[in-house]
């Protein structure tokens, strides 16, 4: 059986849990969340109450351990946003003895919104169904979990400006062209510094713009990489090592940049007022008149992304089956296998899991995967590549501080040398 009130719905199996009932009653308490508010939900993140505050009675039941649970989904007040996490809440009140209590008002409670009993069932932008083994008072309270976004965002953005300098000081072989790698980690680390820059700084609509721009590069960049590593493979050449017989640098730097410039200028012109503050409160591109059609580019990338790593794999595996066994081959598979998941990650295919943001650990799964790009690509194409010089300086810390990293770095040299 399922009752309504005012957008809010309680399903609930009367002939389960109310045998002995004929009656059950739901409400929504309108303005309520204003007296019951995010301030007595404890937690480090930043709090907002998210929903109507709604009651659930069984008369003759004892609400505090049913049979099996009930599920509750409850309207959202606005759109859910990305960093955004709902938790289903209730109140609770605990008699607790007060110092020197006696008979006579010796009592006192601790009212606070709690999780015990209830959980999250299913979330999207706009509802949450919420399950719980008892019945009480409920609301959502919607968490931004800030600390984990910017902690990430911050180690992403440090080994983005290792790479960076990687690229950019450090002797390469002449024939590489680390040009879709630099302007990658360019592009995501401007990206990731926008999203650290609180925006009282910065115009909403500019920032807005200039991130849609990096966004869009970053991706484009994913892309080159991709088909830059495809064309490296097909030639059965070094998996980990971009030559200069690819893609011209020219064309990489017009395809580049060109690519994100046009996207956005066409994106601005036909609707100049698609960038700034959204329902979420973040400057990004706006809801109205579908203008989310803009980051269509990106998810294309994505897909494409995949299917060239596929490709990729496909045109290596007569590399892999007649390599020399100049090491263990126990040892030959750890690499070779952490090298895919690590490129794999780098190309960007796992935004893939952005598809997937109404589930609570998908969401968190994404962040944490996606603002380590840098982190990975720091690893595979600067720390574990012979190419780099020994005496790099974050090398030559991890020598000596590390023996188990200089025994790494000379097994994939010997790797390199097999392949």
């Amino acid at each position: 059986s399922s009752l309504t009130a005012n957008g809010n719905t309680m399903e609930i199996n009367m002939g389960t849990l109310a045998e002995n009932n004929n009656a059950a009653a739901f409400l929504t308490l309108h303005g309520m969340e204003s007296l019951l508010s995010h301030q007595y939900f404890k937690t480090e993140n930043r709090t907002e109450m998210y929903s109507d505050v709604i009651t659930a009675v069984l008369p003759s039941v004892n609400n505090t351990n049913l049979t099996e649970p009930v599920n509750f989904t409850v309207q959202h007040k606005k759109k859910l946003p990305g960093d955004g996490m709902v938790t289903c809440v209730y109140w609770e009140g605990k008699p607790e003895e007060a110092q020197g209590g006696k008979k006579t008002g010796g009592k006192t409670s601790t009212m606070r919104w709690s999780v015990d009993g209830c959980w999250v069932a299913y979330t999207t932008d706009n509802y949450t169904v919420c399950s719980c083994s008892h019945l009480s008072t409920f609301a959502l309270i919607m968490q931004i979990g800030e600390w984990l976004n910017r902690m990430c965002v911050i180690v992403g953005f440090f080994f983005f400006a290792l790479a960076i300098l990687t690229f950019l000081l450090c002797s390469w072989n002449p024939k590489i062209n680390n040009t879709a790698r630099l302007h990658l980690c360019l592009s995501l680390s401007l990206s990731h510094l926008l999203l650290l820059w609180n925006e009282k700084y910065l115009a909403c609509t500019v920032m807005a713009g200039i991130l849609h721009f990096l966004v869009v590069a970053s991706f484009v960049w994913m892309q080159l990489e991709a088909v830059q590593l495809y064309l490296l493979v097909r030639r059965l050449t070094k998996v980990q090592v971009i030559q200069r017989d690819g893609l011209p640098r020219p064309l990489l730097y017009v395809i580049g940049y060109g690519v994100p410039f046009v996207i956005v200028g066409v994106s601005a012109l036909v609707y100049s007022d698609g960038y700034g503050a959204t329902e979420a409160g973040a400057c990004w591109l706006s809801q109205k008149r579908n203008f989310n059609w803009a980051l269509t580019g990106p998810v294309i990338t994505i897909l494409l992304n995949c299917m060239v790593f596929c490709a990729t794999l496909w045109s290596l595996r007569t590399t892999l089956a007649n390599m020399k066994s100049g090491v263990s081959q126990s040892t030959d598979t750890r690499l070779i296998v952490f090298k895919i998941v690590a490129q794999f990650f780098i190309l960007g295919c796992t935004w893939i899991l952005g598809l997937y943001q109404t589930n609570v650990f998908f969401r968190v799964l994404f962040i944490i995967l996606n603002s380590q790009q840098g982190t990975f690509l720091f690893i595979v194409h600067c720390l574990l590549n012979k190419e780099v010089d020994s005496l790099h300086p974050f090398n030559l810390f991890l020598f000596r501080s590390c023996p188990c990293f200089f025994k790494m770095h000379r097994i994939t040299s010997e790797f390199y040398l097999t392949t």
